[in-house]
């Protein structure tokens, strides 16, 4: 058999499986297969389409296999939609002729409209210490290209592209399941993904807000449903991390292939600030980003926890981002015996482990689905977090951390170790499928 050439390095290194074709209303689904203070250092990934194979045949398989699902999945995106979304470098999808400015001078913004660019969006979150502009190409040039011309105009500036992150992990099957939620826990948590179906009798005595900050609005996801749902939710037998708290929801998708991108997830986390949201849920991945990384250090200056998975590439995958930035938490997931999942990622950056397969979580239009992946641990983490964190502090954040680590339970090397992290949390908050009647398969993904 021909041997497949090699993916590029970006590619080779993204978590797992595609998210499928964002529900238009409830009744359709979106499926899916992205240190405080020295304390605590992931996520994982797919696309916005039905990429039509089930997904028993990618979730639990080898990290190879994984890695060739994201491979394929972001060429697709990529040859499907070059309206709207272009390659860097390395492979990576970047919205097409966009290029973001951290903190450009109007000496250098004058210099860009002299050559030709347009002054797009502006992120000013001074609660963040974040300023960026998103400058639009000339007709014609690649961002590659836009990129370059930019940084010849400007050689003290701060460039980078506007790329695009991912959601990730796995749904199969959803399924029936009615009941009254029982006594909660109130909380307060972000959440940065899709938009919630808050139809789902699991967010009955949920108080959920939501903010679209990409083009075309507002568009519900499984992805963003199943994980508000572990964050919060309580339906008959089923139980988030801290059922009936209140869960904010930056929409950072949107409707069109460009969703996902650095600048609106930046503007996401931005009003999650403002809110004074102390905890906040990012199962997303991507390349490093200088917009993104400017956001993130802002966060975690001020006392915000953000949770973010490792990814789902395999151990020997290099750390993904935003989960790899200094003072994010980073997680890893575990199965019903506790053995770190195969195609989850390690390394250093690792600080919890939390339940990530054979577990329920809430579909939109009602029901259950079995989920699999890093992307679903992490909300149980920021769950947990979040009941010490109700708003940002640096202090009482470290705090937190430390609770939490004292009361994980330690499996693998011990101490910290680059599988783990501090150990194991929230074991007896993964919900069996079969008590939701959750099904494998009804559903289909990459």
């Amino acid at each position: 058999m021909r041997k497949r050439p090699p993916a590029p390095a970006w590619i080779r290194i993204a978590a797992v499986a595609a998210t499928m074709l964002a529900c238009a209303g409830p009744a359709s689904s979106q499926l899916l297969g992205r240190g405080l203070g020295g304390i605590v250092g992931g996520a994982s990934g797919g696309l916005t389409r039905d990429l039509g194979r089930p997904l028993s045949e990618t979730v639990g398989a080898a990290d190879g296999t994984l890695a060739e699902v994201r491979r394929q999945a972001v060429q697709r995106l990529i040859r499907e939609h070059p309206e709207a979304v272009e390659a860097d470098a390395e492979g990576a999808p970047v919205v097409r002729g966009e290029v973001l400015a951290l903190a450009p001078t109007e000496q250098a913004l004058a210099a860009a409209r002299a050559a030709g660019f347009r002054i797009g969006a502006r992120t000013s979150a001074p609660e963040l210490g974040l300023d960026s502009v998103t400058l639009l190409a000339p007709p014609g040039l690649s961002a590659r290209e836009a990129l370059r011309r930019l940084r010849a105009l400007d050689p003290q500036g701060q460039y980078d592209l506007d790329h695009i992150y991912q959601q990730g992990g796995g749904v199969a099957g959803p399924a029936a399941d009615r009941g009254l939620p029982a006594s909660r826990r109130a909380i307060r948590v972000g959440l940065v993904d899709g938009s919630v179906d808050v139809s789902h009798p699991a967010f009955r005595g949920t108080r959920v807000t939501q903010q679209a900050f990409a083009l075309g609005g507002a568009k519900v996801t499984a992805h963003a449903t199943a994980l508000a749902s572990l964050l919060a939710g309580a339906d008959g037998a089923f139980r988030g991390a801290a059922p009936g708290g209140e869960v904010l929801v930056a929409d950072v998708y949107g409707t069109t292939a460009a969703g996902g991108s650095a600048a609106a997830i930046a503007q996401g986390l931005a009003w999650l600030a403002r809110n004074r949201v102390g905890v906040i849920n990012i199962s997303l991945v991507g390349p490093p980003n200088l917009v993104l990384g400017a956001a993130v250090r802002g966060l975690t200056a001020r006392g915000f926890l953000l949770v973010a998975a490792v990814g789902n590439d395999g151990p020997a995958a290099p750390p993904l981002y935003p989960a790899a930035y200094p003072g994010v938490i980073a997680v890893t997931g575990v199965d019903a015996r506790r053995r770190v999942l195969p195609e989850a990622g390690r390394g250093p950056q690792v600080a919890f482990a939390a339940p990530g397969a054979e577990m329920a979580a809430a579909m939109p239009g009602g029901g259950f689905a079995e989920v699999r992946g890093t992307s679903f641990a992490a909300p149980l983490v920021a769950g947990a977090l979040a009941a010490d964190l109700p708003s940002p502090d640096p202090t009482t954040a470290a705090a937190a951390v430390r609770r939490l680590a004292a009361a994980a339970q330690d499996l693998g090397a011990r101490g910290r170790d680059p599988v783990f992290g501090f150990g194991l949390v929230a074991f007896d908050q993964r919900t069996d499928p079969a008590r939701v009647a959750a099904r494998v398969g009804a559903l289909r993904g990459p």
